[in-house]
């Protein structure tokens, strides 16, 4: 058995539509679908938005995984994570730094908050931790697939233990489906002493593991895992249960989740990249504006945070919610349409004040 540590830093690190996707949601006709404020669009208008940055060297540390790729792939990860404010104010700082291109793929300890400039010229050090397999919350197995190439793991190896879920010791309740299954964590393992399929079941076993600890029943685990993956890449930290709850009470009227997260997993492509009849299209089991209930499967790796706020939800009635201010991350939740828009409108005020 390898042995495993859980990176506190890592819960932190997930900031999935949060900056570069904000929990606004907006009601689309007689459906009451949502959507979201996505990778510099507003309301699906297609209306750009100033680059936003931060100021000084950063707050609190955060693990991440930064990836094989472009400037714009570097800085769309990072703003996902809240490390830097938008990928575009990190694409101008990458192209004005000539020791951005040596920037390498791996594992980094970085900070919440840093400026763009700041970001680039840490990364151009190449500290890059080998020390372990890090998966990060709300990430998919495809991107765990890429992280495990990246530092090393032969992509032949990592294929095929993928493509064998059951020799990962992937129970029988999963169906057969990966995804959500891998629990977020740091594994101290290297490509040169374990194998692919060996840190993959470890991390099949951890997951398992803290569902047993939760004492939730076999039957139940999957619908657990998929909510709970929804909650991760939707909600802040503090209102992952009322989240949790508003996903319940949507579920419960058989109305569309309308969560453009779900979407954007199937299409395999950011959301405002998605056309207005892929969004409307029945025929889509990830269609989640006119698709009612689950999606067939989880949308990343939840977090045990996640996992406990589908458990115990708190009680409320809501079916709405928007992250009217994006430094605190305050959000609101209601039952009325009406007192939705107002904070929607509550939202917009901040967004104009402070540059977005």
């Amino acid at each position: 058995m390898h042995t495993s540590r859980r990176d506190r830093r890592s819960r932190r690190s997930r900031r999935p539509l949060v900056l570069a996707v904000v929990a606004v949601l907006l009601v689309l006709g007689a459906l009451g679908g949502w959507t979201v404020l996505n990778d510099g669009y507003l309301f699906g208008l297609r209306t750009p938005l100033a680059a936003a940055d931060y100021e000084g060297t950063g707050g609190e540390p955060v693990v991440v995984e930064v990836p094989q790729g472009s400037g714009r792939t570097i800085g769309v990860a990072l703003a996902e994570q809240d490390v830097v404010a938008s990928a575009d104010a990190f694409v101008r700082a990458f192209n004005a730094n000539p020791d951005a291109a040596a920037i390498q793929p791996g594992t980094r300890e970085m900070k919440l908050h840093m400026s763009a400039a700041a970001a680039v010229e840490l990364l151009a050090q190449n500290n890059v931790d080998r020390s372990g397999l890090t998966i990060v919350e709300g990430h998919t197995v495809a991107q765990v697939q890429q992280t495990m190439v990246d530092q090393g793991w032969p992509q032949e190896d990592v294929e095929a233990a993928l493509a064998d879920p059951k020799a990962l010791g992937l129970p029988a309740e999963a169906g057969g489906e990966l995804e959500g299954w891998l629990a977020a964590n740091t594994y101290e393992a290297k490509p040169d002493d374990t194998s692919a399929v060996d840190v993959l079941k470890d991390a099949v076993a951890m997951t398992v593991s803290e569902l047993d600890e939760l004492d939730v029943p076999a039957d139940q685990r999957n619908e657990v895992i998929i909510k709970a993956s929804l909650v991760e890449r939707e909600a802040p930290d503090e209102y992952r249960g009322e989240v949790a709850r508003v996903i319940e009470n949507r579920l419960e009227i058989d109305e569309p989740l309308g969560l453009d997260a779900i979407d954007s997993y199937g299409r395999g492509k950011p959301s405002h990249e998605i056309t207005t009849e892929e969004f409307q299209d029945e025929s889509f089991p990830y269609a989640s504006r006119v698709v009612p209930g689950l999606p067939p499967t989880a949308i990343g790796a939840p977090s045990k945070a996640s996992v406990e706020a589908v458990l115990n939800p708190p009680e409320g009635p809501w079916r709405w919610y928007v992250t009217v201010n994006l430094d605190s991350q305050e959000t609101k939740f209601t039952d009325s349409y009406d007192e939705f828009l107002v904070f929607k409108d509550e939202y917009q005020a901040w967004a104009a004040e402070n540059g977005y």
